[in-house]
């Protein structure tokens, strides 16, 4: 697929002749970007393809009233994060309880292994992001890896800079209590 500038797909997706070129170069653009930022917030495979496909399915159906007031892919992270809540308070009692059997084998993967501090880490930061509120958890999850801007979460998420910034700021302080409070030293 050749590198291409979202205001070329969104040419092609204004021509009727050249919409489903246009599209598979956006699918082609941003499915895995949003399958991470999707799986992050849901953390297991099928249940991130469930809503990488519900979101793509609301782009395409939308994508024509696309105003280009926002770029493109903080629009569609914006779908994305929103077919994700949806999802995550449709399924809670379902994805809780996957969550919490997936951490326990995890874990006792990890406590069997002596040679894999990375991976303890890797779970207690897990552990720590699952503690937090859904707004603070959605704001670590695309500041922290996303690398997302502050500019660009205000746009997909709707809330000014200044509550993102504080809503991080707690966040980083809950997850670092959390973490202090769950290392165990050698």
């Amino acid at each position: 697929m050749p590198n291409i500038k979202d205001s070329e797909i969104l040419e092609m997706l204004s021509n009727d002749k050249l919409f489903d070129k246009g599209f598979e170069y956006l699918v082609n653009k941003y499915q895995e970007r949003l399958y991470w930022h999707i799986r992050k917030m849901v953390h297991f495979h099928e249940d991130a393809d469930d809503v990488i496909q519900n979101t793509f399915l609301k782009v395409f159906k939308s994508i024509k009233g696309f105003k280009s007031q926002s770029k493109l892919y903080t629009w569609m992270y914006r779908i994305a994060t929103n077919e994700t809540i949806n999802y995550l308070n449709k399924n809670k009692k379902h994805i809780h309880q996957n969550m919490n059997d997936a951490l326990n084998e995890f874990e006792n993967k990890l406590k069997s292994d002596e040679y894999f501090d990375g991976d303890k880490a890797q779970l207690l930061l897990a552990k720590g992001i699952e503690q937090l509120p859904a707004k603070q958890k959605q704001v670590f999850i695309m500041r922290y890896y996303d690398d997302l801007s502050y500019n660009d979460i205000s746009e997909i998420l709707n809330v000014t800079v200044g509550s993102l910034k504080a809503s991080f700021h707690h966040a980083m302080k809950k997850v670092e209590t959390y973490l202090k409070e769950n290392v165990s030293y050698v």
